[in-house]
């Protein structure tokens, strides 16, 4: 499997703690990423439709709130284990961009694993 896109990781994280709808996708995408990515509407529905193609997360329900329907979303099996997969891989790279580091002179950094 190709390397996620940011955006595809977080969504893919936020709905590892459990359903949520697309509002609350785009407030938990916010928070996990320190508001560093904000996604529109557009982009996070377009983002939700190929993920459900991929079978990476599917519809839960359909819920009326305030006479609008709300979608809820949630991780497919398929899509922890990418998610997992891709975690993996970035754990490694961080890995090795931290061990370089601390291999400079002169450079401070301890690292979250220091």
């Amino acid at each position: 499997m190709a390397a996620m896109r940011e955006p595809t990781f977080l969504i893919l994280t936020a709905l590892a703690a459990g359903t949520l709808h697309g509002y609350g996708l785009i407030q938990e995408v916010s928070e996990l990423s320190r508001g560093e990515v904000v996604l529109g509407a557009g982009t996070l529905y377009g983002a939700l439709d190929r993920l459900a193609e991929q079978g990476l997360i599917a519809v839960d329900r359909d819920e009326a709130v305030d006479g609008r329907l709300r979608r809820y979303y949630r991780l497919t099996d398929e899509g922890a284990a990418a998610l997992a997969t891709e975690a993996e891989r970035l754990r490694r790279h961080a890995a090795a961009a931290v061990e370089r580091l601390r291999g400079r002179s002169g450079l401070a950094f301890g690292g979250a694993n220091a």
